[in-house]
């Protein structure tokens, strides 16, 4: 599904204009990232899932073109863990 299906479908459902399902979908994701940035960010969207942040330690990688060692630097990347509902719907769809 792409962002103009998924604005389309939220103004059907909604019964609002497109323009409006498109803000209030900008609100939501602009929400996610003001979260994630924060120190320890985490937004928890109840039948949907969590987004947090993880730091990633510093580790040795093979770069696999050339089979050379090289050191991964560490890092902070943001999570996603879908909740116990989707998790289901998801089963069920299958």
């Amino acid at each position: 599904m792409t962002k103009a299906e998924l604005v389309n479908r939220m103004a059907e459902e909604a019964g609002i204009t497109k323009k409006a399902a498109g803000a209030a979908l900008s609100g939501f994701v602009g929400a996610i990232y003001d979260s994630l940035k924060k120190k320890d960010g985490k937004i928890r969207v109840a039948d949907l899932g969590t987004f947090r942040v993880i730091k990633k330690k510093a580790r040795n990688g093979v770069n696999p073109q050339t089979r050379k060692k090289i050191k991964i630097p560490a890092t902070v990347v943001p999570r996603f863990s879908p909740s116990a509902a989707l998790k289901e719907a998801v089963k069920k769809a299958k």
